[in-house]
């Protein structure tokens, strides 16, 4: 498969791992990295959101894991042939069986999210087959630094569900944007940003086309210093 070029790093593909999309882009772009300097990322696919935080957070140290040898593989590639590659590091490592004592002041994953089917394509990386939603949300809890923040993108029909079980884990919704493929469309994609302390929530909304392939201003601006548009 052909690389994917951004303005400061390259993104080497594979078919057997979750290409770039979207989806990683809305994450890369819109996380929390305030006064985040230890960051994990859980499921780190080409390594494409970790580049992103690394562009924008000078001080950023990220360990990315993800569960496919083949993912970790790819990742370490494309974290090597970045401008970032000493503050990148990344694992072959089960979220469940994570281990070390260290806590994060972030942690992001963009998760699986389709519950299982009969679909060969993208198995770990899109189905809830190896850490559910509960799972990954208890896990965060537990490697989470006081005062750090847990952040998410997840299709929008699960945002109540997921922000309950946050809850439950004494994971507080702190921020939410609301993002809308195409303009006058229904939600599509949430990014959710939880802490341990329980404050007013954040709200805003994204629309990334405004007509099929014609991308909105905000959207153009939001990503400009990554995208190649019109190179």
């Amino acid at each position: 498969m052909k690389p994917f070029h951004f303005k400061k790093f390259s993104i080497k593909q594979s078919k057997d791992v979750f290409r770039v999309g979207t989806d990683g882009v809305l994450l890369g772009a819109l996380v929390n990295i305030e006064n985040s300097q230890r960051i994990l990322e859980v499921g780190s696919g080409s390594g494409l959101i970790s580049l992103m935080i690394v562009q924008r957070n000078p001080v950023a140290i990220i360990t990315a894991i993800d569960i496919s040898a083949e993912a970790v593989k790819l990742s370490d590639e494309n974290f090597k042939n970045s401008p970032y590659s000493e503050r990148l590091n990344c694992f072959e490592a089960d979220f469940k069986h994570f281990a070390g004592v260290e806590k994060f002041d972030l942690i992001v994953s963009n998760p699986p999210y389709f519950e299982e089917n009969d679909s060969s394509k993208d198995v770990i990386a899109r189905q809830q087959t190896s850490l559910s939603f509960e799972n990954l949300i208890k896990l965060s809890a537990e490697k989470l630094k006081i005062g750090g923040l847990f952040s998410v993108i997840i299709p929008a029909e699960f945002g109540d569900t997921f922000t309950q079980t946050a809850t439950e884990n004494k994971l507080f919704l702190n921020r939410k944007v609301t993002i809308y493929g195409i303009k006058n469309s229904k939600p599509k994609r949430l990014i959710l940003e939880f802490g341990f302390e329980e404050k007013e929530m954040m709200m805003s909304e994204l629309i990334i086309e405004k007509s099929p392939r014609i991308f909105t201003d905000e959207y153009l601006k939001l990503t400009k210093d990554f995208h190649l548009f019109g190179k």
